[in-house]
């Protein structure tokens, strides 16, 4: 599931990408699909033990683009062992939300991007992730859960301050929102004959991507989109 618009954050053959907090590495197989230097960069060991699979799958089947190659890197948001200036596009999707000291990490964030390179950045947006802890105190108080809801304009801000240059913005994954509303209402750890319904068309849309359910978040997307989408410039350096 691609939350990132690569149309407004354009990759070509040999950039440096950086994905943290990859998580399962969507990002950065998309970025090595297009011939990008790519690292995955998570805390979590497991899941960058899968992404690592994935890459020598891809490389297997012919799927990285020319000149692609794709590492994992274990470590800290907060602190990332990169120089500065060390990447051209840096994505950082859906983590902001569980980390105490997101500032700390635009921070990072900024640092490792080189002048003039691009940033992208995801949370759940507000109002959808509001239902959600409405409905259920288990989806966010739970270890590595989500610890703020952030308003778009308050994220915006934040990146502001941390010394980026906004371009745009964009909402994604209408058609997720009323799945975790449905999952949040009966437990997050549960399932039911709706969830499970639910669940089947989501991976349908995700695996034929038909035009129908294309069609229709398309345009549900700015009032149900359930993440916001920021993309962001690094300034250039002055002459």
């Amino acid at each position: 599931m691609i939350t990132v618009d690569f149309r407004q954050f354009p990759l070509v053959p040999g950039l440096r990408v950086l994905d943290v907090g990859c998580g399962q590495g969507r990002h950065s197989y998309e970025a090595l699909r297009q011939g990008c230097d790519v690292t995955a960069f998570d805390a979590n060991e497991s899941d960058l033990a899968d992404v690592k699979t994935m890459f020598g799958a891809m490389e297997l089947e012919g799927e990285v683009g020319p000149g692609g190659k794709g590492a994992v890197l274990h470590g800290d948001a907060r602190d990332m062992p990169f120089e500065d200036a060390s990447f051209d596009r840096v994505i950082a999707a859906e983590i902001l939300e569980h980390i105490h000291e997101d500032e700390q990490v635009m921070a990072e964030i900024v640092r490792v991007t080189r002048p003039g390179g691009l940033v992208a950045v995801s949370v759940p947006r507000s109002w959808p992730e509001k239902v959600c802890w409405r409905l259920s105190d288990e989806y966010h108080e739970v270890e590595g859960g989500h610890i703020r809801i952030y308003r778009a304009t308050q994220l915006i801000e934040r990146l502001q301050r941390a010394g980026l240059e906004l371009l745009g913005t964009h909402h994604a994954h209408a058609l997720h929102a009323p799945y975790w509303w449905l999952k949040c209402a009966v437990g997050p750890d549960n399932e039911n004959v709706a969830t499970k319904a639910y669940h089947r068309l989501l991976v349908w849309d995700l695996m034929k991507a038909p035009r129908l359910t294309r069609w229709t978040e398309a345009a549900l997307n700015p009032v149900l989109g359930k993440s916001v989408v920021v993309y962001l410039r690094k300034p250039a350096e002055a002459v």
